[in-house]
């Protein structure tokens, strides 16, 4: 069960170990694009390619869809970022069980959106951990975790396609301990989780009045979405690629602007902007960005 692009590097890894995959559960085809097509999920064209039988049920708690899925009788099922919650019924299906791939190291960061708070807190690692599923949200026993260092420049699109490789490998692992009989879950912590919720585009408004770091941390952490944005004169600026910079003035002032970035001052230190986006126009380098829109030394940003 999984829909999005993170979910492709487990089924793929799912596939090549040769497992009898007896179906795959991907959400519905949402419209996408100018055109508002109807388009499948990344998880429905993979499996389709490889002759498995897919369903896309609205809603996993309808008792039709349950017992439908109980006629499949799988020994296992496989979660990676389905977009529905299992309830208890199709939770009780499974001989083994139900096993996800979460994109943190749990208890720290459940929720449906952990790479990109790991990266707005600042954390310096992260990684993935499978766990069995339980009608809590990602509360289950933790079994095989798989860590990796987040670089001081890393943006949550990057972090995401690293993530997405490890849960394959913490998957397969999870596998092998599995059919050796040697998979052993361990309880979480519930005083040591913290939670990550969904994004919504309002999450990217900047404070000016925080310190370059924590800018800094939320730009690349919501970079490629919702992505990080302050106004301009009533317009929506979107920033990216950024620096923590040397630099004071009141916060959300432009204090120099050149083809290196726009240097703008925070409540402690200053933050060199290197990508900047107007609406209805293409992210640009500094250097392109100001030619059509400059931002002399003074100008006020509105957080």
């Amino acid at each position: 069960m999984g829909t999005p692009d993170f979910a492709l590097s487990t089924l793929e890894g799912l596939l090549a170990a040769g497992v009898n995959l007896c179906g795959v559960y991907t959400q519905p085809d949402r419209p996408k694009g100018r055109g508002k097509k109807l388009a499948p999920p990344p998880v429905k064209e993979l499996a389709q390619e490889h002759g498995i039988a897919v369903f896309q049920p609205q809603k996993l708690r309808d008792p039709a869809v349950v017992e439908e899925l109980r006629a499949l009788a799988p020994d296992l099922i496989v979660v990676v970022a389905y977009g529905q919650i299992l309830p208890k019924s199709v939770l009780e299906i499974p001989k083994y069980g139900c096993i996800n791939v979460h994109a943190s190291l749990l208890p720290r960061y459940r929720g449906a959106a952990p790479i990109n708070k790991a990266i707005i807190e600042g954390e310096k690692e992260t990684g993935v951990t499978t766990m069995y599923m339980d009608v809590g949200l990602d509360t289950g026993d933790m079994l095989v975790k798989r860590s990796t260092p987040i670089g001081p420049e890393e943006t949550a699109g990057q972090l995401h396609d690293r993530i997405a490789a490890l849960g394959r490998d913490a998957m397969e692992e999870t596998l092998t301990l599995l059919c050796a009989g040697t998979l052993k879950g361990e309880a979480q912590d519930d005083a040591q989780s913290t939670y990550a919720p969904m994004l919504k585009k309002e999450d990217g408004r900047i404070d000016w009045s925080l310190s370059a770091t924590a800018v800094h941390n939320l730009v690349r952490g919501l970079d490629p979405w919702p992505g990080a944005y302050t106004g301009l004169e009533g317009e929506v600026l979107k920033v990216a690629s950024t620096l923590p910079a040397e630099g004071a003035g009141d916060p959300g002032t432009v204090l120099s602007a050149g083809p290196e970035g726009v240097r703008i001052a925070c409540g402690e230190g200053a933050l060199l902007v290197r990508e900047l986006q107007l609406p209805g126009k293409k992210r640009l380098g500094a250097a392109d960005f100001l030619r059509g829109c400059p931002l002399p030394a003074g100008t006020r940003l509105e957080s």
